[in-house]
């Protein structure tokens, strides 16, 4: 099924580990910081795009995630290409 070194799949293995990183606020105009050290590890600089992907519970988003586009590649695009056509 393709390499997995270049995603994340949870539960992959104990290297590959979804977690709570940090606990942000969102401010009045609906903005929030990446801390630091996040943006360090992850390697996220000013300018790069993150896809937003919600997960649906319910008829109500329930869970947020934020994935660099360039990652998006392979069977993760693939899985969700549909959603993000316009972007890629």
């Amino acid at each position: 099924m393709g390499n997995h070194a270049s995603y994340c799949v949870p539960g992959d293995s104990e290297k590959n580990a979804c977690k709570v990183e940090a606990v942000v606020s969102v401010d009045e105009r609906g903005q929030m910081v990446l801390p630091k050290e996040i943006r360090d590890r992850a390697q996220i600089q000013a300018g790069d795009k993150l896809a937003v992907v919600g997960c649906e519970r319910n008829g109500t988003i329930c869970c947020i995630s934020l994935i660099k586009v360039e990652e998006l590649s392979g069977p993760v695009k693939g899985l969700l290409g549909p959603i993000f056509k316009d972007i890629l």
